[in-house]
Formats: C-alpha cells, sequence, structure tokens
C-alpha cells in the first residue's frame, strides 16, 4: 500500500486529496501555464483555493487514477503486476506537452494518455483500460469538488467563531428594528448578529450535507456497464481517492449532484449577499449605525475626498450576482442525451472553479468585514429617539385589549396618539396619556412602564442559549 501511495517515487511534497488519501506532487521543472489560476481574475482568487483547480494539479489526479486502475488490475490477474509496477515507476506528464499535443488531437485525455506513455514505454499499453475518458474526468471533478468543498467549510466556521464573538459583544446592544425600511419595534445588533450567525450554520449544515453526495467517483466504461473493467476497480480505485463508487452511472455521473452543490454555493453567497446589503443600509449616511472599516490611506471617491463608501458590501453582493448565475448553469446540465453529451462539459470547466473560488474569497472577506466593523451604539440610540418612542404601540394594544378593551377601539386610540406623534414634537408616552381611551385604562405609571425597552429584551438571553451563544 504505501508504495501505492508515493506516486512516481520522485516527489517529496504530499498534498491533500480528501482525509483518506494523500497524492505526491511531481518533481517537473516549473511551467508557467500549469500553475496559472483558473479562469476566476486574480482579483478573487486566493492561493489555497486556486491550487485544487490548476492544470498541474487536474492532471496529477488524472495520473493517480489512472496507475490505480492498473494497480487493482494486476491484483486482479487482467495486466501483468511487472507492468503495473513500470507504470507507478515511470508515470509522469509535462504540462506544456500535453497542449502541444491536444493542438493535435483536439482530445485533452488522448493528448494526457499519450504524454504519459512517451514515458512509461510498452506497459502504458494497459493504461485506461476498459475506460472512458468521463472515468478520469468525473471522478477527478469529484476529488476537486470535495478538497474545495472541505475548505469552504472551514472558512464558514471561521465565519461563524466571529460572528458568534461579537453577537456576544453586543448581545444587549439596543437599535431599532426595522420592517419595509421603517422603524417597527427595539431589537439588539446582538440579536441581529445572531440571526446572522444562525443563517450561516444552516449553510454550513447544507455544505456538509451534500458533501456525501459530490464525493462520488465512477470506473464504469463507456455507458456506465462495466462491460470492460470490473466493478473491483472502480471500488479500489475510488476508495483510495477517498471516495465513494457510483451506484449506477452511464458515461458520467449525473449531473443532479453537480447541480445540487453549486446551488448549495449559491444559497450560501445569497446569504453573504443578504447581510452585505444589511450592513451597507446600516452604513447610509442617515443611518451610520455600523460602517465599514476604514483604513489608513483608504480612499473612498476619486472626486470626493471626504467619501468613505461600503465597497465591500458592494463588491460581494455583486459577486453573489455570478454564484446564482452559475447555479442555473448547473441546472442546465442535468438533462443531457440519453447515456451522455458533452454539453455539461465547457460549462463545468468555468463554473466549478469559478464559483468555489468566489465563495471562498466571500466568505473570507466577510468574516473580515464582520471583524473588524465599526458599531456606533449612540447612533442607534440617536435613530430611536427620532420616532418619539412609536415603536412602544405595540406593548400599550396589548396591555390594553387585555384589561378588557375591544381590539378594534383599542387599536384604533393607540393609532391615534401614534399619528400626533407622527405630526408633532410630543412622544407617544404623552399622547397615549392624552387619549381618552387609553387614560381611562392605563395609569401614567403604567403607560412608562410599558414604554420600555426591557419588555422587548426579556427573552435575548434565552435566545442566545438556543442558538449555543452563551
Amino acid at each position: 500500500m504505501e508504495k501505492w501511495i508515493g506516486l512516481l517515487g520522485v516527489g517529496e511534497n504530499a498534498w491533500k486529496i480528501s482525509a483518506s488519501f494523500q497524492i505526491w506532487r511531481f518533481a517537473f521543472a516549473p511551467n508557467p501555464r500549469a500553475s496559472q489560476p483558473p479562469p476566476v481574475i486574480d482579483r478573487y482568487t486566493l492561493p489555497e483555493m486556486s491550487s485544487i483547480w490548476t492544470e498541474q494539479r487536474k492532471y496529477e489526479i488524472w495520473l493517480e487514477i489512472e496507475v490505480l486502475a492498473c494497480e487493482s488490475m494486476a491484483r486482479l490477474g487482467v495486466i501483468p503486476l511487472e507492468d503495473a509496477q513500470t507504470i507507478r515507476e515511470k508515470a509522469r506528464f509535462e504540462v506544456a506537452e500535453i497542449e502541444e499535443i491536444e493542438r493535435r488531437t483536439h482530445h485533452d485525455v488522448i493528448a494526457f494518455l499519450e504524454n504519459v506513455a512517451s514515458y512509461v514505454g510498452p506497459a502504458a499499453r494497459w493504461m485506461h483500460q476498459g475506460m472512458t475518458s468521463s472515468d478520469v474526468l468525473d471522478t477527478t471533478l469529484a476529488v476537486q469538488m470535495g478538497q474545495a468543498s472541505d475548505l469552504l467549510i472551514k472558512d464558514l466556521k471561521d465565519l461563524l467563531v466571529v460572528l458568534g464573538r461579537r453577537a456576544n459583544e453586543f448581545k444587549f446592544t439596543p437599535m431599532i428594528g426595522r420592517s419595509h425600511g421603517i422603524h417597527a419595534e427595539p431589537i439588539t445588533f446582538g440579536l441581529k448578529l445572531a440571526l446572522m450567525y444562525d443563517e450561516f450554520r444552516r449553510g454550513l449544515e447544507r455544505l456538509e450535507g451534500i458533501q456525501s453526495r459530490i464525493r462520488v467517483g465512477k470506473l464504469s466504461g463507456a455507458v456506465g456497464t462495466h462491460a470492460h473493467l470490473d466493478p473491483v476497480v472502480e471500488e479500489e480505485v475510488c476508495a483510495k481517492l477517498g471516495l465513494k463508487a457510483a451506484l449506477l452511472s452511464t458515461q458520467v455521473i449525473q449531473r443532479d449532484r453537480h447541480a445540487e452543490f453549486q446551488t448549495t454555493l449559491a444559497i450560501i453567497g445569497s446569504s453573504v449577499d443578504r447581510w452585505a446589503t444589511e450592513f451597507r443600509h446600516l452604513q447610509r449616511t442617515e443611518v451610520l449605525e455600523v460602517e465599514e472599516f476604514f483604513s489608513a490611506g483608504q480612499k473612498g471617491s476619486s472626486a470626493m475626498p471626504h467619501k468613505r463608501n461600503p465597497i465591500t458590501g458592494e463588491k460581494l453582493s455583486g459577486l453573489a450576482r455570478l454564484l446564482r448565475s452559475n447555479a442555473m448553469a448547473a441546472l442546465e446540465n442535468v438533462p443531457l442525451w440519453h447515456e451522455r453529451d458533452i454539453s455539461h462539459s465547457s460549462v463545468e470547466r468555468v463554473i466549478m472553479p469559478d464559483s468555489t473560488i468566489l465563495l471562498n474569497y466571500m466568505l473570507v472577506t466577510l468574516r473580515k468585514l464582520v471583524d473588524r466593523l465599526l458599531v456606533y451604539p449612540e447612533n442607534m440610540e440617536r435613530n430611536m429617539k427620532i420616532t418619539k418612542g412609536l415603536y412602544f404601540s405595540q406593548s400599550v394594544l396589548l396591555e390594553l385589549t387585555r384589561r378588557g378593551l375591544e381590539r378594534k377601539a383599542a387599536y384604533e386610540a393607540v393609532q391615534r396618539a401614534a399619528m400626533k406623534t407622527w405630526q408633532g414634537e410630543v412622544s407617544l408616552q404623552d399622547n397615549l396619556a392624552a387619549e381618552p381611551d387609553v387614560a381611562s385604562v392605563l395609569s401614567w405609571e403604567e403607560i412608562e412602564r410599558l414604554c420600555s425597552l426591557s419588555v422587548h429584551f426579556q427573552h435575548v438571553d434565552g435566545t442566545f442559549a438556543k442558538l449555543g451563544l452563551q
């Protein structure tokens, strides 16, 4: 087993494919194109995720699949053991050479196999025995999606740590809650961040849930019947790659798996967008309850030196649109012709690297945004005073009905006081005390008690406890 893991015996640095398998990097001469990042521009690309999708990494996985298949066939007595050993010892590739061959063959897998065979020699005739291109492509994609999701799961967990800390920091910091953009009732900024925590915890659960359905490989041949390759080979190769073998496949693994993965990424991205939008609204000059960190030397506008714009949140909202569009493309990939057509392939070469790279960037960026978010409790208090206590209207309404007043009459009495408050300078509490239908039921002291924040925050501790934030 150990010698099979040491692919080619020429590499010293191992890199992780999955929790159960390690594949070796090759000591090849540097190739600029081999290390180029995938389609997403450098601006939104972080190195660790990008490395999963390079051409070099892809061909390394292709080679390991082919070598492992030969070793499995040798154990079954299908091919000579010495040839499998030769393949393990001599197999290698050069990205530039593969690209040169592909310009002639117009087929990347054939170009790859031809390049590897030039190093292996006669024993290479056993490589790709009974396999079709998608056996290599889809199994490799499963490895890459699995590794990418591992990184995204880590990103989500890191984000949750920051959210939990900041939620507790502002657990009882009062602010106005808004519905339709209008002052509603008081909440705390800690509750807002706790809600964010709960949403991204669901995102984590979704991503962890899809992992078992995307870590699926296949080596079942041209139409999935294992006509020329024993199913044992598929089971052994997938197990060594940290994958499960598909129970049944066609020429490809069915694309509902990939669509579910992409839609999961899009949902998480939309959650990023939701909270980026929230912080952007709270940063508006008229509100200014929170603000993105503005570093020394940072500039907000080429024309207006005073500007401090929520550019990070705006960027995150924009990138979320790409994730949603990629999810739509993945859904379009599900209905392939018969046992397979190739219409999904070109799409996935773009959207799989793009979506995982983008979400990685978005989650890391959002974590930094929340971690350094400037919070202004004094402005939250100022904004609450704007409506002169209108947000206590429901507390008084409910107490009036508990005291026996018919709901319609109670509602209209409180509303009359509220409309006077909207249009004048007097607080809701004073207008309520001057409203006969209210004053006949409630004393000033009772109205004052109802117009207090304690009514609204009595269950904050319990909510945090349910979320595990205490």
